[in-house]
């Protein structure tokens, strides 16, 4: 692992570089990766950024993680903690975007192959992913040749979930829950402003998606935000997209943050076969969500 720092548009980006287990002078893989937390907490150390990219990076796949800055902690957000301040949308999708084109630009330099380059996140991180993934569509330029997205919550606010998934949410204790209006006071401590909650950018969910690169979708099972996840794969298939949608069995909402839990093992492989999977062996339809 080694510790890197670039220039981005609000200051410096701390980034972690885990380096793939391959052959000398072998081009891998790589993946740009963003850890969740509610877009206010997390950090490299989380095991969703740290054990998910050593695991990643032991399965061939050259791991750039990225330390964003932090949207603030108020009395709003959490009652059990002193307030912190932030920053607000858009500097973390801007820092997200900044490190997928610096990875693109050094990719060889650091033995990846350019064209086999993903972007991916966990829950919030999976939100920055797909808006990132509108940001670079958008731009020209370089794209992701693929998004990874793990129990993403990429809406501002959270759907409706279908009757299976309404069974489910209802077996959950109430500390395991999300609700619609903790979603929406998470969502507006990230942009600040009302209105920004219907930026693409912030919130990619219902928005245009045509044009964004073949997307995997790891959902878990027991998991209110599991809604967003499913509602974006069908909004992906009707825009055109390829995707492909996974629900973990077993699994709560964070569940890559656990690694003594066989389901992170689980999802890993499943990350693991996407990534280093050629292309045209993906499967392109819609799975079980």
């Amino acid at each position: 692992m080694d510790s890197l720092t670039i220039s981005g548009p609000h200051g410096s980006i701390p980034l972690r570089l885990y380096r793939a287990a391959a052959p000398q002078g072998a081009r891998t893989p790589g993946l740009v990766w963003a850890h969740g937390g509610g877009f206010a907490w997390g950090d490299l150390q989380m095991p969703e950024a740290h054990w998910v990219s050593e695991q990643l990076a032991a399965g061939g796949i050259t791991v750039i993680s990225v330390d964003y800055r932090l949207a603030p902690v108020s009395a709003a957000l959490s009652a059990s903690e002193p307030a912190r301040p932030g920053v607000l949308f858009p500097v973390a999708s801007e820092e997200v975007a900044a490190a997928y084109r610096w990875a693109f630009d050094q990719a060889e330099q650091y033995g990846i192959d350019p064209d086999r380059l993903a972007l991916g996140g966990a829950s919030a991180g999976g939100d920055l992913a797909a808006g990132v993934g509108l940001r670079l569509r958008d731009a020209g330029g370089a794209q992701p040749a693929s998004l990874l997205l793990a129990y993403p919550t990429v809406h501002s606010a959270l759907p409706q979930p279908a009757a299976e998934l309404a069974r489910q949410i209802a077996a959950l204790p109430a500390d395991a829950r999300f609700e619609p209006d903790d979603v929406r006071a998470m969502n507006l401590n990230y942009v600040g402003d009302p209105a920004e909650l219907g930026n693409p950018y912030a919130f990619p969910g219902g928005h245009d998606l045509a044009g964004l690169p073949p997307t995997f979708i790891l959902n878990s099972e027991h998991d209110s935000l599991r809604a967003s996840g499913q509602a974006f794969a069908a909004e992906l298939a009707l825009a055109g997209v390829d995707v492909t949608v996974v629900r973990e069995p077993g699994t709560r909402h964070g569940h890559l943050n656990e690694p003594e839990n066989p389901g992170a093992h689980a999802s890993i492989r499943r990350m693991l076969a996407w990534l280093t999977g050629p292309a045209e062996s993906r499967p392109t339809a819609l799975g079980g969500a």
